[in-house]
């Protein structure tokens, strides 16, 4: 793969991940075909600040959990209204994290 395209990504995109999946992330792009680069376009991944919002403004209600695709976590939190806001003070301080945590899962997903 031609190293622009793979430092386009890596700048365009490092913001989704965490700092040690990056040479992880960048090593991948670099022995990727290039029949697989379309698939690498068509990636959506999880914006760690729109969910730290998301988390802040209904986080007791397990939006921030819906929407990272954690559908088990998301309904205890709604039934229990954030552990009784507990875990949605755990998940201000996560929830970027975990977003990251899942944008690489995709990654892995679609390449591996």
């Amino acid at each position: 793969m031609e190293s622009h395209k793979v430092d386009l990504f890596m700048v365009s995109n490092a913001k989704y991940f965490e700092s040690y999946h990056l040479s992880a992330v960048r090593e991948k792009l670099n022995t990727l075909d290039e029949e697989k680069w379309p698939l690498v376009l068509e990636m959506q991944f999880k914006n760690p600040d729109t969910m730290m919002i998301v988390s802040l403004t209904a986080g007791q209600l397990g939006i921030d959990r819906f929407m990272l695709g954690d559908t088990g976590m998301g309904v205890l939190k709604l039934l229990t209204c954030g552990g009784l806001g507990i875990w949605a003070i755990v998940d201000w301080f996560s929830i970027m994290s975990a977003a990251r945590e899942k944008n690489m899962e995709i990654f892995q997903n679609t390449l591996y």
